[in-house]
């Protein structure tokens, strides 16, 4: 990876900070965002304090005073131009606020304090920026510990805290051992004294990890790999000979949840690689396309499911598990849902993560018969096979190296978030429904290309936003959108639904019927999830815009949008 001299010696001497403005903030010290805070989230509900909201990953908020009597009069409070220095640029990080300060990400890391305090601008306090190199990536927000904002950055791949009063770094750990590639793009986890990260880069070829740090430090305390080295736990199900563990991938690019109860971190790992060449990586390639469970204290595994074994199809399933309590067969059950890439819809107990249900939650499904219910497992995996083919009709040969992907390799749901409604008792997932369409290249890794096959868009991409019961697998609504969802939803106690569109449309829902209630359009594509906040007792609803090249290829498809133009943008909304 080239760098220039300046950006390299920016890079030794540390990442420099842009104070702008802080005398704004200096009459406003914010409070410690202390442990107990972050596990009672809900006694702050006018705050949005973590990426998710809460450690279980709902993306529900309590708010209520938009709801489905008055969100017809929702209009655009305010909006900030965020980044802007370069061409394509994408925003994809969820907002945080605490106490009317807002704090976001653009794709190059770069730190935002916002003062929303007023309700009718909003007025950029700071920026902190880590310096990085200006290579297509993303960025998926920041937390909040201590008097800290904690952030990513990469190349190289970098954790950084700021002191959120000045916009100083307070410290800075450098993660990326040893491997140029790796990057960091998922909002980190705070939990008691530790930050819980995931590594990124793994359709690179980087070995990819999770860690705890030192949250007042930054310090490594521990650091643990998806793919395990030879004569660890798992190692047997790598039986190549080209030493594939080194480059094995099993990205972390999105981030976990947290179970308080039982002091476990969930999180889900990326495909192997290369990415559709099963052949240079036979075996299950553990621990990659899991659910992991993990002890954020020491980095130990407690336990893992694996969707599937050998994967050659991208379906990857880093993206969030969720953490939810309910009744089945009449008893009390704290379970862990998922609406995988793959088109199923799995729920698990917690404990262990033993497979309670696997239901498709997508029309089109070609690459399995299905799923065993009481396994997980597909019902035509073979444990005596090296290179799985399950039913045969996907799976890319040399001598049939073209095949049609449904679920396109994006899925079913990918980052953009499904949202659990504890109102409802119901989850609701943006779900892309289309195929696509993979042709296999054996000799790509010895080339360098870790992708192991080319892709490409064959059909209009389109939405179904899908409404399933997690405890039974049913689906109770579905909504067809004309325009690809990489944004997420949002529910909330008003009964509401949001989510935003790659053509520009942010749009609520009625999380009974799935009536349309409210729609706009910005002319600029969403690709971040919608989240909610309340400043001096008014409700809004906040979203970044911006699309990445991959996003606007989805496109492809979709002629009306060939014009559209790109714009990075904080958007707010009130009544």
């Amino acid at each position: 990876m080239m760098k220039s001299s300046a950006l390299c010696k920016a890079m030794l001497a540390g990442a420099s900070a842009l104070v702008l403005g802080a005398a704004m903030a200096s009459s406003v010290l914010g409070a410690d965002v202390t442990p107990d805070r972050l596990v009672n989230a809900d006694k702050e509900p006018h705050n949005w304090l973590m990426n998710h909201r809460t450690y279980d990953a709902q993306r529900y908020s309590p708010l209520d005073k938009i709801n489905k009597a008055n969100v017809k009069n929702l209009k655009l409070a305010y909006a900030v131009a965020i980044g802007g220095t370069s061409a394509n640029e994408n925003l994809q990080s969820t907002p945080l606020v605490e106490d009317g300060f807002m704090y976001i990400v653009d794709q190059w890391g770069v730190l935002y304090k916002i003062d929303v305090r007023s309700g009718d601008m909003g007025r950029i306090v700071w920026r902190m920026d880590p310096g990085q190199e200006k290579v297509p990536l993303s960025n998926r927000g920041a937390a909040l510990w201590g008097n800290l904002v904690i952030t990513v950055a990469s190349y190289p791949a970098r954790i950084i805290a700021t002191d959120k009063d000045n916009g100083k770094i307070v410290w800075e750990t450098n993660v990326a051992d040893g491997q140029a590639d790796l990057q960091m793009t998922a909002a980190v986890l705070p939990v008691k004294d530790k930050i819980i990260v995931g590594a990124a880069g793994g359709d690179r070829g980087v070995r990819d990890f999770i860690a705890g740090l030192d949250a007042k430090t930054g310090k490594v305390a521990w650091r643990k790999y998806v793919v395990p080295a030879p004569g660890e736990p798992g190692s047997e199900t790598w039986k190549d000979k080209n030493n594939a563990w080194q480059t094995g991938g099993g990205a972390m690019w999105i981030t976990g949840s947290y179970d308080v109860a039982t002091n476990q971190v969930i999180w889900g790992t990326g495909n192997p690689v290369p990415m559709f060449d099963p052949t240079y990586r036979p075996g299950d390639n553990l621990y990659t396309n899991s659910m992991i469970s993990w002890n954020p204290d020491s980095g130990q595994m407690n336990w893992y499911f694996q969707y599937i074994a050998g994967d050659m199809w991208d379906y990857d399933e880093a993206h969030t598990h969720i953490l939810i309590d309910g009744q089945m067969d009449g008893q009390a059950r704290k379970l862990i849902t998922h609406s995988a890439r793959n088109g199923f819809l799995y729920t698990f107990e917690r404990s262990n993560g033993q497979t309670i249900l696997a239901k498709p939650y997508v029309e089109n499904i070609n690459w399995t018969a299905g799923i065993d219910q009481k396994t997980g497992k597909p019902v035509d995996y073979d444990p005596k096979k090296d290179i799985q083919t399950y039913n045969g009709k996907m799976n890319q040969t040399p001598e049939s190296p073209t095949k049609k992907l449904c679920p396109s390799m994006s899925g079913g749901n990918n980052y953009w978030p499904a949202s659990f409604s504890p109102k409802t008792k119901l989850l609701y997932i943006p779900t892309n429904a289309s195929c696509n369409e993979v042709t296999l290249d054996t000799d790509a890794a010895k080339k360098g290309n870790w992708f192991g096959a080319a892709f490409k868009h064959i059909e209009r991409n389109e939405t179904d936003l899908v409404v399933a019961d997690p405890f039974t697998g049913e689906i109770k609504k579905k909504v067809r959108v004309p325009y690809p969802n990489n944004s997420g939803a949002l529910t909330t106690a008003g009964g509401l639904v949001f989510t935003g569109f790659t053509d520009g449309s942010l749009m609520a829902y009625d999380d009974a019927t799935m009536e349309e209630l409210w729609k706009i359009n910005v002319g600029t594509g969403f690709q971040a999830p919608p989240m909610t906040f309340e400043v001096n007792g008014k409700q809004y609803i906040a979203i970044l815009s911006g699309l990445s090249a991959i996003s606007k290829a989805r496109h492809a498809f979709t002629p009306e949008l060939r014009e559209q133009r790109n714009q990075t943008m904080l958007f707010v909304f009130g009544l």
